[in-house]
């Protein structure tokens, strides 16, 4: 059981990676800024179970900025962990499905809580705005799960 944690973590590090590659290109290529919406998820969780995150102004600004790209992670790794305890439970699918399912499944574990917590609202969403996040997100699950794979000897 704890080589399937470890070999989750390290398939989502490598997702991760090609998640924040995808999404970093995109926004070199079409000049768009960052997304504010991880630092506003993590202000309202934050403050919603009673830790708020200190500061004032542009110190506390870089906090939730760089709290942000951490939870990202942390959903990546954690992702990476889930699809990895389920092939030890026996869930199997051939790579393209368990890709599918792993980005899928990243991408609700990023999207539900924005929407829940009113920071995003994914039924306003542009077509442009869904390929941004579904993009990045399928290539996430297709690298993590060939990571598994990979590791896995398969």
């Amino acid at each position: 059981m704890m080589r399937s944690v470890v070999r989750g973590c390290a398939a989502g590090a490598v997702g991760t990676t090609v998640l924040n590659a995808v999404t970093f290109a995109d926004m070199a290529l079409r000049g768009r800024p960052s997304s504010q919406a991880p630092a506003q998820t993590v202000d309202k969780i934050a403050g919603g179970v009673g830790c708020p995150v200190p500061g004032a102004g542009e110190a506390r600004e870089n906090r939730l900025s760089g709290l942000g790209g951490l939870s990202g992670i942390a959903v990546g790794v954690g992702t990476g962990v889930v699809a990895s305890l389920a092939r030890h439970a026996g869930l199997r699918p051939p790579w393209w499905l368990g890709g599918l399912a792993t980005g899928a499944l990243a991408m609700t574990a990023t999207d539900l809580p924005m929407a829940r917590l009113g920071v995003s609202d994914p039924a306003g969403w542009s077509v442009t705005d869904w390929v941004s996040d579904a993009v990045p997100h399928l290539l996430y699950g297709l690298a993590t799960y060939g990571a598994l794979l990979h590791a896995a000897g398969e």
